[in-house]
C-alpha cells in the first residue's frame, strides 16, 4: 500500500475511463472469466465455511456490505478497518502492515526484512519468524496481517520494493512466503499474500488523472513457471486473504482483472480465502465485484479520497437493489472474508485493537480524517515483544554472506586494532524513527522505506556492537577517508557502506522509490570511501547493508580488500548479529539470494526500469523466463558472484547423494477432484427496507457507510425492473464451473505436489571450524525435449544443523512432479515433456558449484569435478 496521494476531479470521470481497456503489445491477452467460483469447496475449510454462510443468510443487506469494504482512510486505529456487524457478532477488523514488522507502532520487533530472511536459505527460521510476528500482530489487536510479500519476485534489480520478498527465484520466495504464512496463520492471525502480480517496478505503477498504471505484459508461461509460483504455494499454504497489485496485467487492471482473480487464483489455485484492493487501487465498483473482489481497502475512492466517496459500501447497497451485481456474488466475498475469521478461529477471544497507527500519543481522534472527531484512549502500549529479539538476532546473523575472505582475514582476533569507516556503522544521528516510514537512508541501514518498514523500538549498531565487545577500535563516522586516521601497520579497516530502496511516495536522494538515480551503485560515494580506505590500509573489510545487488568492480579487486560481507537488512538486531560472525563466534552461513552482476549491461534490456511514456507505460516481460541467474547462464555471462553463493570460516564437501523414485510420473497429472459443496446462496433481491439508515444514526462526516437514504434506496430497488440494465462484459455469465484441469485444490491439482523423487546427500564440514552448510537443488531438464528451459533451476534446498570440524549430516531433498513439469499454454495444464527423459539433479552448495550429480534414469548419483554451469 502507500501514503496519501490527492488528486483533484470527480470519482465518475475517472471510474469510466478506467473500466476501458488499453490495447497492449499483440500477443499479451487479458481473456474475461466469469463469473467469480464460488469459495468452500475444499475440505479443509468446509467447516469454517458452514459457520460462515449460516451467518451470512441472517445478515441484512448492510450488514453485509458494510464487511466488504474499509471505513475510510485515517478512519480508525489501524491503517484499514472494514465495517462492522455487531448484531451478529462480527467486530470491525484491523488490518495492518507490514511484511517486517508492525508497522507505526510501539513495543514491537522490527525484524529482519524478507530479503535478509531469504538469505539465510533456513526454512526453519522462516518459519519460526513468521511465528514470532503473527504472536505481535496478534498482541496488537490485527485480525489481517499485510504480508508476506512474494511479488515483486525482483525481476528489475533496481525495483524499489525486492527487499520486502525473499529473493529473486520463485522457489526461494515461495518457501520464503508459505512458511511465513504458515507461521503467522499459527497463532490466528489472517495473513495477507501480496502483490497479485507482477508489480515490479515502483514508478508509473498507479492510476492516476495523469495515466493509467503500468501494464505488465507477461506470457502466459512465463507467469506461471515464475511469477504465479510464489502465490500458488501460499495459497497451498492455506494463506487466508491476497491483495491485488496497483498495475495492470496485459491491460487489465489487477484490482478488476476476472482472468486473474476468478480465473487462476479462485478457481485454478484454488484460493478460499478472500481478495482484497491495495489502498486506493479499486478502480470501479460493479466491474470488480464481477471480476471477484472481496473487499475495498481503505473504501475510499482513487481519485478524491477523504470526502466520503466510495465505490462499494453504500453504493454497492444500491448496485444490489437494482441488479446490477448478483447477490451471490456479494454472498461469496462476506462468507469468504467470515470464513477466513472462522477458519483463523478470530471468534474465540481475539482481542481488539489496542494501539494506533496515526499517532504515538496514549490520546487522540478516534477517527483521524473526520474534521470533527469524537477522541479517547488510542494507544495501550502493549508491549509484544516477549523473547523475538532472539529470532530477530539469529536471522539477521545467519543471512550475513560472506562473499570474499582472502588470507583468513576473518574472522578478526579479540586484540585487533580496528579502524571503522562509514555513516553506515552508527545509527541515524536525527533519531532511528525520525524519518517517518524510514524514508531516508541515515545511519545504519536496516531496512527499506515504505509501507514494509516499522519503527525502531531501539537500534543496535554495528558501533553499540563493537562497545559491548569491548573492542579496540576508533570510528570515523563519515562517508569520506578523514585525514586524521593515522594508519598504522596493524590496522584492520572496516569500512561500512549501503545502498537502500522504497516505496515511491516517498523519494529518497533522488531516488522514487525505485533506484532511478544511485542506479546500482553504493550510496553515498561508498565506492570513492572504499578505494580511498583500501589506499591508506592494507587489511579491509567491506560490509555491505544492501536491499539488493550493487556493483562491486570499483574496488573488489584491489589488494587490500581481503573480505567483503553482505549484512543485507538486519532490522533492529544490527550490531550483536553482526559482531558474531566478525569475531568468528558463528561461521557464517547466509547465500545470496540474487545475482550480484559486473556491470548493469549484464542485463537484458527488458527488465530496464520503464521511463514517462505518453499513455499508459507498458512493461513487456520480453525476456520470458530468463531472470536473474537464469538469464546470466543462458548469455554465457559470469557474474561478480552467483546465485546462492556464500563462503563459510569453514569447508564443506557433498557425497553418498542418493536419488529414490516415489510417485511415477505421467506426461499429464491424474484427473483433478470435483469441487466439493459450496454454500447455497439466494438470489432474491433483498427488500431495500435492508439498506435504510438507521433511526437517530450519528454520522460522521467522511467516514465510508453501507446505507442509503430511504427515497435513494427506494428508486434503486424500483430501477431493478429498467430496461436500462449494467452493461456486462463480454462472457459474463452467472452459471458456475467444474473448473480448469490444473485446478482442484487450493495451489492446485494436488498431484503436482507429489513427491516425485526423494534425495538425500551427506554433506560433511571437511575444515577446522563449525558451520552450518546449505544444500541447493537444481534441475536440468533433459536435452532435446520441445520446449526451451534455462539451463538449471532451482528446486529445493535444505540447511544443516551447526556441524563440528568432521561432523557429517544427512540432508534430504524433494522434487515434485511440478518441478519436473512446464506450463503447455495450449493444454492450460502442468506437462512432463519427456517422461522416459534423463532429468540432471544437481546438488550443491551454490548455482556455480553444484559437484554432485543424480540422474532420473537408473537413479544414480556421482560426484563430478564440473557442474552444470
Amino acid at each position: 500500500m502507500f501514503s496519501l496521494i490527492l488528486l483533484s476531479v470527480s470519482s465518475g470521470v475517472a471510474g469510466a475511463a478506467v473500466d476501458k481497456r488499453i490495447p497492449v503489445p499483440a500477443g499479451y491477452v487479458a481473456p474475461s472469466y466469469y463469473p467469480t467460483p464460488h469459495g468452500g469447496w475444499t475440505p479443509d475449510w468446509s467447516e469454517s465455511y458452514h459457520k460462515a454462510s449460516l451467518l451470512v443468510s441472517n445478515m441484512t443487506l448492510a450488514e453485509k456490505t458494510n464487511i466488504t469494504a474499509g471505513s475510510g482512510l485515517f478512519m480508525g486505529r489501524c491503517v484499514g478497518n472494514t465495517g462492522s456487524a455487531l448484531r451478529v457478532g462480527i467486530p470491525q477488523l484491523c488490518l495492518q502492515d507490514g511484511p517486517l514488522g508492525l508497522r507505526n507502532s510501539d513495543h514491537i520487533t522490527a525484524f529482519p526484512a524478507g530479503i535478509t530472511v531469504g538469505a539465510t536459505w533456513d526454512k526453519d527460521l522462516m518459519f519460526r519468524r513468521g511465528v514470532a510476528m503473527g504472536e505481535e500482530f496478534r498482541g496488537k489487536g490485527v485480525n489481517i496481517h499485510l504480508g508476506p510479500s512474494v511479488g515483486p519476485l525482483g525481476r528489475k534489480p533496481r525495483g524499489g520494493r525486492n527487499w520486502e520478498g525473499f529473493g529473486s527465484d520463485p522457489v526461494l520466495q515461495a518457501f520464503g512466503g508459505a512458511l511465513s504464512i504458515e507461521g503467522i496463520q499459527s497463532v490466528g492471525v489472517i495473513a495477507t499474500m501480496k502483490h497479485l502480480i507482477a508489480n515490479e517496478q515502483e514508478q508509473y505503477r498507479m492510476y492516476s488523472l495523469a495515466q493509467p498504471g503500468m501494464s505488465s505484459n507477461v506470457d502466459d508461461r512465463t507467469l506461471h513457471e515464475l511469477y504465479l509460483w510464489p502465490f500458488a504455494e501460499g495459497v497451498r499454504s492455506g494463506v487466508g486473504a491476497v491483495m491485488m497489485a496497483y498495475n495492470a496485467i496485459n491491460g487489465s487492471a489487477c484490482s478488476q482483472n476476472s482472468y486473474l482473480i476468478n480465473g487462476i487464483l479462485k478457481d485454478e489455485l484454488g484460493f478460499q480465502g478472500f481478495v482484497m484492493s491495495d489502498w486506493l487501487a479499486q478502480l470501479s465498483g460493479v466491474a470488480s465485484a464481477l471480476s471477484g473482489l472481496d473487499m475495498s481497502m481503505p473504501g475510499d475512492v482513487y481519485i478524491i479520497p477523504l470526502l466520503g466517496n466510495t465505490y462499494w459500501m453504500s453504493e454497492y447497497s444500491r448496485s444490489i437493489l437494482n441488479g446490477s451485481i448478483p447477490v451471490d456474488r456479494l454472498d461469496d466475498s462476506v462468507t469468504r472474508i467470515l470464513a477466513a475469521y472462522f477458519q483463523m478461529g478470530q471468534d474465540r477471544n481475539y482481542p481488539r485493537p489496542n494501539f494506533d497507527t496515526n499517532t504515538q500519543d496514549a490520546e487522540g481522534p478516534l477517527y483521524p480524517g473526520a474534521l470533527i472527531s469524537p477522541r479517547g484512549i488510542v494507544n495501550e502500549f502493549v508491549n509484544v515483544q516477549a523473547n523475538h529479539a532472539e529470532v530477530a538476532r539469529e536471522v539477521a546473523r545467519d543471512a550475513i554472506t560472506l562473499l570474499k575472505n582472502i588470507n583468513g582475514s576473518l574472522p578478526l582476533s579479540r586484540n585487533s586494532t580496528l579502524k571503522i569507516f562509514g555513516t553506515d556503522a552508527e545509527k541515524n544521528p536525527d533519531g532511528i524513527n525520525s524519518c517517518a516510514d524510514q524514508g531516508c537512508n541515515k545511519g545504519t541501514l536496516g531496512m527499506g522505506w515504505g509501507s514494509g518498514s516499522a519503527r525502531y523500538p531501539y537500534l543496535d549498531s554495528p558501533i553499540d556492537g563493537l562497545k559491548s565487545r569491548s573492542a579496540n577500535f576508533r570510528f570515523f563516522n563519515t562517508d569520506s577517508l578523514p585525514s586524521n586516521s593515522n594508519p598504522a601497520p596493524g590496522d584492520t579497516a572496516i569500512v561500512f557502506v549501503s545502498a537502500d530502496s522504497g516505496e515511491n511516495y516517498i523519494t529518497v536522494e533522488n531516488n522514487p522509490g525505485d533506484r532511478t538515480s544511485a542506479n546500482l551503485n553504493l550510496w553515498h560515494n561508498g565506492d570513492k570511501l572504499v578505494q580511498d580506505v583500501a589506499a591508506a590500509y592494507s587489511n579491509v573489510i567491506v560490509v555491505v547493508h544492501t536491499v539488493g545487488p550493487v556493483l562491486l568492480e570499483a574496488w573488489h579487486d584491489l589488494p587490500s580488500v581481503n573480505a567483503v560481507l553482505f549484512a543485507h537488512l538486519p532490522g533492529q538486531e544490527a550490531g550483536d548479529s553482526l559482531m558474531q560472525i566478525l569475531y568468528g563466534d558463528v561461521s557464517p552461513s547466509g547465500h545470496l539470494p540474487y545475482t550480484i552482476p559486473t556491470s548493469e549491461s549484464n542485463y537484458p534490456s527488458s527488465v530496464s526500469l520503464v521511463s514517462f511514456q505518453v499513455g499508459q507505460p507498458q512493461d513487456t516481460f520480453t525476456e520470458g523466463l530468463y531472470i536473474d541467474y537464469r538469464h546470466f547462464h543462458a548469455a554465457n555471462i559470469t557474474p561478480r558472484y552467483a546465485f546462492g553463493h556464500g563462503l563459510s570460516y569453514t569447508t564443506f564437501a557433498f557425497s553418498n547423494a542418493t536419488i529414490t523414485p516415489v510417485t511415477p510420473l505421467t506426461a499429464t497429472p491424474p484427473p483433478r477432484p470435483a469441487k466439493g459443496s459450496t454454500p447455497t446462496y439466494y438470489t432474491t433481491i433483498p427488500p431495500a427496507s435492508e439498506a435504510y439508515w438507521p433511526a437517530n444514526f450519528p454520522r460522521i462526516w467522511r467516514y465510508l457507510y453501507p446505507w442509503l437514504e430511504k427515497p435513494d434506496a427506494d428508486r434503486a430497488a424500483a430501477a431493478v425492473n429498467s430496461s436500462t440494465k449494467y452493461p456486462y462484459p463480454p462472457g459474463y455469465s452467472t452459471t458456475q464451473t467444474a473448473g480448469p484441469a490444473s485446478g482442484g485444490a487450493q495451489g492446485g491439482n494436488p498431484a503436482l505436489f507429489n513427491t516425485a523423487y526423494r534425495l538425500t546427500v551427506t554433506v560433511t564440514n571437511t575444515g577446522t571450524a563449525p558451520g552450518k552448510a546449505v544444500a541447493q537443488l537444481y534441475v536440468q531438464f533433459p536435452a532435446g525435449i520441445p520446449v526451451d528451459t534455462p539451463t538449471i533451476q532451482l528446486r529445493d534446498f535444505a540447511k544443516s544443523a551447526t556441524l563440528a570440524a568432521g561432523e557429517s549430516a544427512a540432508l534430504e531433498l524433494r522434487l515434485t512432479r511440478k518441478d519436473l513439469s512446464v506450463w503447455d499454454v495450449a493444454a492450460q495444464n502442468w506437462v512432463v515433456p519427456d517422461v522416459q527423459g534423463d532429468y540432471g539433479v544437481w546438488v550443491g552448495g551454490s548455482s556455480d558449484a553444484l559437484r554432485v550429480r543424480c540422474g532420473t534414469v537408473g537413479a544414480a548419483c556421482e560426484e563430478r569435478g564440473e557442474g552444470p554451469v
